[in-house]
Parts: C-alpha cells; sequence; structure tokens
C-alpha cells in the first residue's frame, strides 16, 4: 500500500471520535467535563468591586462595576452581582451575576449574559449567549448547568461545538 494511503487511513481513523463528538453536541442539549471548572464550594467567598449597596428589606447586597468573586481557584467576573443571603442572613445562598458574566478555573472558561451560583450545591447555572472554551474546543449554547462539586455539567439550547483537530 502507498504511504500516503496509510497516512490517510490513520488520520481520518483519528479524526472520527472527534466528529462523533462535534455530531452529538449539535444536538440539543450535551453533557461536558468540566475538570477545569471543578472548585472547592466550602471556601471562602471574596468579593471586590467598585461600589456596594445594601438592601435591608430583602437581606441582599448588590456589588457593581468590575465585580470580582473569587472562591478557591475559582473566579466569577461580572458587571453586577446580587449577593442573597440564607434565611439567618449569615451565610451566602446564592449569587446572581449579571452583565458580560465570566466563570474561571484552571484551563476552562465560561461565558455568558447572566449566572447564578448556589452555593450549598456548587450549581452555577448561565444563560444568554454561552460559550464555553475549554483549551483550543468551544462550545455554544443557550444555557449552561455546571456542577463545581463534581465537575460535569450539561449544556443546552441549540448547542454547537468547534473542535481543532490534532489539538488538545
Amino acid at each position: 500500500m502507498p504511504s500516503r494511503f496509510i497516512a490517510l487511513t490513520f488520520a481520518l481513523f483519528l479524526a472520527l471520535p472527534v466528529a462523533l463528538v462535534a455530531a452529538a453536541a449539535v444536538a440539543q442539549g450535551t453533557n461536558v467535563a468540566f475538570g477545569g471548572l471543578k472548585a472547592d464550594t466550602r471556601l471562602p467567598v471574596e468579593v471586590t468591586s467598585e461600589n456596594l449597596t445594601v438592601d435591608q428589606t430583602d437581606g441582599s447586597a448588590t456589588f457593581a462595576g468590575d465585580v470580582l468573586v473569587k472562591q478557591g481557584e475559582m473566579r466569577i467576573e461580572a458587571d453586577s452581582v446580587r449577593v442573597e443571603y440564607d434565611t439567618t442572613g449569615k451565610a451566602i445562598a446564592r449569587l446572581h451575576a449579571s452583565g458580560g458574566v465570566l466563570v474561571v478555573n484552571a484551563t476552562d472558561a465560561a461565558q455568558a449574559e447572566s449566572a447564578v451560583y448556589t452555593i450549598a450545591s456548587g450549581e452555577v447555572v448561565m444563560t444568554g449567549n454561552v460559550l464555553l472554551t475549554q483549551g483550543q474546543a468551544t462550545i455554544r449554547g443557550a444555557a449552561l448547568v455546571i456542577n463545581l462539586q463534581t465537575g460535569t455539567g450539561r449544556i443546552e439550547g441549540g448547542v454547537t461545538t468547534t473542535f481543532t483537530p490534532g489539538g488538545n
């Protein structure tokens, strides 16, 4: 057999798993591993911003302007983050981020228009023009649900993915 034919056959064999994964991701919803977005949700949450407004009536606090939320290696950036406390008023229940939301940890990054992070469950629900980047691969969809405790997630709604052949 000519070496060119063998090389082409081998290249097609290597590309097949990527093509199958890409085809599956074009479906309405797809599960994705988020090893890079796995985080220890028991660590302290640190928030920095330009402004802080506290609402005593509903027990919330709103950070605005270059908001940065850090928890261990994970960070969330947004234009605004509203902190919702639990019924005791002493612990954070949820973070509601809006405006240019970016969730980053290790090698993975996800962008969206808004996100809700429920601290106790470690669940982040991102909505609005979601873009997940893992190395050279990208996945787009309407919504992304990440479980930070397990490092798994699901992207839904018009899922489209792009893989670079030979990329990691």
